[in-house]
């Protein structure tokens, strides 16, 4: 089976779970033989990946051959990078949003009306550089993104097409549209849970058009399953969930820092609305009250950070929470080292990747009950994410009690043993497997 993936993140460019998500999945994927093609968008500036070998859509088209990217890492994936600029897919669009294109341009890429021909396509990247902001203009590169795409990819022959979250699902359709290839989206992620009420009509536009024009949807939880039927209209036979999961690398786990005296809590990702930043801080304002021997770590960027850290300041916390920033890499592993708890207050989480890592970097975890990952783990704590006088105990209670500490430990080690990126690619070749059989099931006629 081959498939054509389209991604928006892949790492090294990363900036949440989505990006981890692609690369566990297709990882996973590759160790079961199938044959993938990722589309994503980048910087054309090589020197920030060094260890990537880029791929031209041009010479693509034109039939030229090319090395793969992540040959350490894959057999059976191939990489096509689009010569468009990179910008987080959690960074919200103006409601009106810059445009670059002409109106009747844009009208085109919201109906998903087909372009012309590769030339006018590829032109679509002409004056674009490494230093160019995505900001408010974000829908009109998802256009130019979804162009690169069908022209890059009219040559290719594969079985599937799989997108991952909005900003790839135009691609997803005009390729569908194009070669009449069966589409799967998945879902991680929707613009109630990055925006609560304060949704973006054009980003929802482009979601919902995308989930009702592909033949599955895949989502990462029951959570986010629900979400697709009530606000978007979707047929609950139609979505599938698939949950996320986790690498395990033994030799990782069980990493010693060097410690302090203090214990250390942690929150890991996005400071955004999302993310609920903002009940970590007065969480741990509450546990400073009672505890002298703790400070509280934010690691992660996004647009609520200076709030944040004035937050903290104003309540007289400052000097016992640090802001590391965005961390990558072995940092990430460093800094799980050093945590005696993870805390993950989600206000709207479609699942939740990072209570996994911790889990298997042997940390305790506390998350919130709005996630879906909080549906398959049993051995974390749980609580309300506005709830923070709860969510304060129950931080005090795993640093002042070790009994508690180590049974969370043991028995979470165990658990996520069995949430892994082999189980979530099974359950997507199945999905894969049904909407193929689907396509080339004949046609009851009427007696």
């Amino acid at each position: 089976m081959h498939v054509l993936m389209l991604g928006w993140e892949f790492p090294p460019f990363v900036t949440g779970g989505l990006g981890t998500a692609c690369y566990g999945l297709t990882k996973a994927m590759d160790r079961r033989g199938i044959q993938i093609t990722f589309v994503l968008p980048k910087p054309s500036d090589k020197q920030s990946a060094s260890h990537v070998t880029v791929l031209d859509p041009s010479k693509e088209i034109e039939g030229d051959s090319t090395d793969s990217i992540y040959a350490s890492d894959f057999t059976k994936v191939k990489f096509l990078s689009v010569a468009a600029g990179f910008s987080s897919p959690y960074e919200r669009p103006d409601a009106q949003g810059k445009t670059k294109h002409s109106t009747s341009e844009i009208q085109t890429f919201a109906s998903g009306q087909l372009p012309l021909d590769d030339d006018e396509l590829l032109a679509l990247g002409d004056g674009w550089s490494p230093s160019m902001d995505y900001g408010s203009d974000l829908v009109n590169h998802v256009a130019r993104y979804a162009h690169f795409c069908l022209a890059a990819t009219r040559k290719l022959d594969f079985d599937i097409i799989h997108a991952h979250d909005w900003m790839t699902f135009p691609a997803g359709l005009w390729i569908a549209r194009a070669t009449g290839k069966p589409l799967v989206v998945h879902v991680h992620s929707t613009e109630f849970d990055r925006s609560g009420k304060n949704v973006n009509q054009r980003v929802y536009d482009i979601e919902r058009r995308g989930m009702h024009g592909a033949i599955k949807c895949i989502a990462v939880s029951q959570l986010t399953k629900n979400m697709l039927v009530h606000r978007y209209g979707m047929s609950p036979d139609k979505v599938e969930v698939v949950y996320n999961g986790v690498d395990l690398e033994p030799s990782k786990v069980g990493l010693t820092g060097i410690r302090s005296k203090d214990k250390i809590v942690l929150y890991f990702g996005r400071i955004t609305m999302q993310k609920g930043p903002e009940y970590f801080i007065r969480a741990a304002k509450r546990v400073l009250e009672v505890m002298d021997n703790v400070k509280f770590v934010v690691a992660g960027s996004g647009d609520m950070a200076t709030q944040m850290i004035e937050m903290a300041a104003d309540m007289g916390i400052g000097h016992r929470i640090i802001f590391t920033g965005f961390l990558r890499g072995k940092d990430i592993q460093r800094i799980f080292s050093l945590a005696d708890l993870y805390v993950m207050p989600s206000v709207s989480e479609p699942f939740g990747i990072a209570p996994l890592e911790a889990m298997s970097n042997d940390v305790p975890v506390l998350i919130s009950k709005s996630s879906g990952v909080s549906e398959v783990l049993i051995h974390v704590l749980k609580v309300d994410f506005w709830d923070v006088d709860s969510m304060a105990d129950k931080i005090t209670a795993v640093l002042r009690h070790p009994p508690l500490s180590s049974t969370l430990r043991k028995h979470g080690a165990m658990e996520v043993r069995k949430l892994t990126w082999d189980g979530a690619a099974n359950r997507c070749e199945q999905v894969y497997n049904s909407v193929i059989k689907s396509m080339t099931a004949p046609v009851a006629m009427p007696s």
